[in-house]
């Protein structure tokens, strides 16, 4: 990654264009040509340094639910509990840690009885029967950028 790679990062975190042409809009802005920010953020992509770029919705405020998950795994069953659980489309992010509850994810659905009945498929599907839904009652919201 170089110099050129880390503005354009450090430009599409937080000021991604609305616009019909978006890359030619940052491209502009950062003086590149249109190809160019198509083709390096294609390149980053594939190296793993952007995971995707896409718009964040308030659940909440669109009339769905949401919860974040705690799984506790056995070693052996993480990586089919984690092939099960990304199937769902309403599963935004997961991630392991070093703890008795190793994998934790996010849920949205329409309603929290979509995602019960969705943990409990994830259960029976998995043989993991500790898997619990925490719904937030409050919402903290940090805007996280990363100057990169």
């Amino acid at each position: 990654m170089d110099a050129i790679d880390r503005k354009i990062i450090n430009e599409i975190q937080a000021h991604f264009p609305i616009t019909s042409h978006p890359y030619a809009d940052i491209a502009e802005k950062l003086g590149l040509s249109e190809e160019e920010v198509i083709e390096r953020i294609k390149r980053l992509k594939e190296r793993g340094y952007i995971r995707r770029i896409g718009a964040n919705f308030n659940s909440d405020k669109l009339g769905f639910a949401s919860t974040l998950c705690a799984a506790r795994v056995p070693e052996d069953k993480i990586d089919k509990f984690v092939e099960v659980v990304n199937k769902y489309k309403g599963v935004t992010h997961n991630y392991k840690r070093r703890d008795n509850f190793n994998i934790w994810f996010t849920f949205i659905a329409p309603t929290m009885a979509d995602i019960e009945e969705a943990l409990e498929e994830v259960r029976r599907k998995t043989g993991v029967k500790e898997v619990y839904s925490f719904p937030a009652t409050k919402t903290f919201k940090i805007k996280v950028k990363f100057k990169v």
